[in-house]
């Protein structure tokens, strides 16, 4: 493996933490590459930026850097880092110039689930735990299910509203990974989202919890990446 692309560093999204990538660091580990995760607090957009572009500058060579969920406005912003080379959303969000999640999900077409997201509380957001798994874990292990939704991080309205300044997808390579089983982000919102970001895309029958479920498939678009396929 060339020194280009044996660097991968993998950012969550919101209510999760970073353990949910052990399968897919498992995958790339074995194959040979050389794996970073962030550990995002989700309190703010600019603060999850901050800590990837952390993890970011511990990398020896050009990095794949890869999101899943509200990771995917995490890496719009942060892929500017002169380190990364290429861009992996994984049923993530990817967000324009000016655009946060929020505005994303602001106008969601006519028949699409709405995630269960409670009422704020003291500036954060959780998932109904009654709700999670369908919504979140469709395909994911009942008990695996259950402790995700048990063990959910407050997401801060501050990361939700964050705005992206200049999506790097713009000027560098990506792909995306379209979980067609999706109950949270609408399969019709990322396909939209892969388009106009001129990704390579795939599509996994997997629910918003791809990268736990299909651990495989999403580690196998990382290589694509890592080998500019």
């Amino acid at each position: 493996m060339s020194a280009e692309s044996r660097n991968v560093v993998l950012v969550h999204g919101g209510f999760v933490d970073g353990s949910g990538w052990q399968g897919v660091y498992d995958v790339l580990k074995r194959d040979g590459y050389d794996v970073g995760i962030v550990q995002n607090p989700t309190l703010s957009l600019e603060g999850d930026v901050a800590a990837t572009r952390m993890v970011l500058d511990a990398q020896d060579g050009p990095v794949v850097l890869v999101g899943h969920s509200y990771g995917g406005a995490v890496i719009s912003e942060a892929g500017s880092h002169p380190k990364v080379a290429a861009l992996v959303y994984i049923a993530a969000f990817a967000p324009d110039k000016g655009e946060s999640v929020s505005t994303l999900i602001a106008d969601p077409p006519p028949g699409a689930p709405v995630p269960p997201i409670l009422p704020p509380r003291d500036g954060f957001l959780f998932l109904d735990r009654e709700k999670f798994a369908d919504s979140f874990a469709g395909d994911v292990p009942a008990e695996l299910a259950a402790f995700m939704a048990d063990s959910q991080v407050p997401w801060g309205l501050d990361a939700l509203n964050g705005a992206v300044s200049e999506p790097a997808w713009r000027v560098k390579p990506s792909w995306y990974l379209v979980a067609t089983d999706d109950r949270m982000i609408p399969p019709p919102a990322q396909r939209a989202m892969s388009e106009r970001a001129g990704s390579t895309v795939v599509e996994v029958p997997g629910s918003h919890s791809v990268y736990v479920s299909w651990p495989d498939a999403v580690a196998d678009l990382i290589k694509q990446a890592a080998a500019g396929d």
